[in-house]
């Protein structure tokens, strides 16, 4: 079981910083964005204190993490062409970075169709991706699960098997499960999890799944909403999502945290809860007081 959680990259010691944070959760591994998730701006790669963030993670035995790539990446536009071009360009920058940074996956929202339907969309989204992809991209992109709000791309398996089917060097694309994401577009992550990946493995391999982000679901089954929250205190709840952190098929998987910040009794502040939730998830034991 590889457990860790979303961080930080920010300040005078961003990357360093950022392995830090996860360590301080007790964490396997970690995720981070290479900038504000809402912006194009960002730090030159030299600024980002690289050396010194590996560094630390050899010496405390983290072997891999994940880049998150911005939410502003929208390869499925075809409504708005510098939009669309925007996607191309920033992402391909994103693969730069994600590879100076010593990451192997680069997770990516395949993105939304703006009311032009789901086949203009992923028809928008192959032809972003072959404009990107080489035979030698060092770095994988990782489609990740979405809920379905509005009109996003990615809401079933087999749209993701879609884009896979188009895109010329297929070899560089990998799958992320999140399992917020599963329950709000229908999959029965919480009662049926075993036929879920049996419906995940018509299209893809256990190989595939470069990452799974383990959320808990403040919406119902099939809600199409995407809200995060605490393991074991949503709609999918800590047995499910504790079966998923022990199943064997996923041993080798980064497993990220990406569930929101809480009120801690006795602070003013709200607080990351990974570190509480990582160690709930190792002993197998749900804590309702854990944030008493």
């Amino acid at each position: 079981m590889i457990l860790g959680s979303h961080v930080g990259m920010s300040g005078k010691e961003m990357m360093l910083g950022s392995v830090k944070e996860a360590l301080s959760y007790q964490a396997d591994t970690f995720m981070l964005y290479t900038g504000a998730p809402q912006n194009t701006r960002r730090k030159e790669i030299s600024e980002l204190r690289i050396e010194d963030g590996l560094s630390l993670m050899k010496d405390r035995g983290i072997k891999d993490f994940v880049v998150h790539a911005p939410y502003i990446i929208n390869l499925a536009n075809t409504v708005n062409p510098d939009t669309y071009q925007l996607a191309v360009e920033f992402l391909r920058k994103e693969l730069e970075r994600t590879e100076a940074m010593g990451s192997h996956t680069l997770v990516l929202h395949p993105g939304s169709h703006v009311g032009e339907g789901a086949d203009i969309g992923i028809a928008s989204i192959v032809k972003g991706l072959n404009e990107v992809l080489t035979k030698d991209t060092p770095v994988n992109i990782a489609l990740e699960t979405m809920a379905g709000k509005g009109s996003e791309v990615g809401r079933s398996f087999e749209e993701l098997s879609r884009i896979f089917e188009g895109v010329n060097y297929s070899d560089k694309l990998r799958i992320c499960l999140d399992t917020c994401h599963l329950n709000d577009a229908g999959y029965k992550v919480k009662d049926d999890f075993d036929a879920l990946m049996d419906e995940f493995h018509r299209f893809f391999p256990t190989e595939t799944i470069a990452c799974i982000h383990l959320n808990d679901s403040l919406n119902p089954l099939g809600a199409a909403k995407d809200r995060h929250a605490n393991i074991g205190f949503g709609t999918i709840g800590f047995d499910a999502l504790c079966k998923i952190a022990h199943r064997e098929e996923f041993s080798d998987i980064p497993m990220i945290l990406e569930t929101p910040y809480c009120q801690i009794a006795g602070s003013e502040e709200r607080l990351a809860p990974y570190a509480l939730e990582i160690a709930m998830l190792r002993k197998g034991v749900f804590d309702p007081h854990i944030f008493d």
